[in-house]
């Protein structure tokens, strides 16, 4: 039986690479309705906005060998990774703020990387 964690309350983005970014991004809009990161307006859901952005094939942003990140929304950042730590998660040092929210990066039981945001505003 798993234990549900209320502070994880929603997607906040899929990153992925693709050959071309922006033409990917472009069709997706096209097809899907998801506006990507960085246009007008955001692909808003019932737990707001969700960010979907294809990243180029080279980007240093995740690990190269992880073709996608999640990005998961979260509550009280740092109770959460103070939990994490508690139970031994391989946690990323470096911790990101932006006017937007929070930013922590954690590895799941395989060692994919994971992202962490607390919006502002909760």
């Amino acid at each position: 039986m798993s234990s549900v964690n209320p502070r994880v309350v929603g997607i906040g983005g899929i990153f992925f690479r693709a050959r071309d970014p922006e033409k990917l991004a472009a069709w997706y809009q096209e097809h899907l309705g998801i506006a990507p990161a960085g246009g007008g307006e955001l692909w808003q859901t019932s737990q707001g906005i969700v960010v979907f952005a294809p990243f180029k094939k080279d980007t240093a942003y995740f690990p190269a060998e992880q073709p996608v990140m999640v990005n998961f929304r979260v509550q009280d950042i740092d109770a959460l990774l103070a939990e994490l730590k508690a139970k031994g998660v391989r946690i990323d040092e470096k911790r990101q703020d932006e006017d937007y929210g929070r930013f922590a990066w954690v590895y799941d039981g395989e060692g994919n990387k994971i992202e962490l945001w607390e919006p502002i505003g909760g």
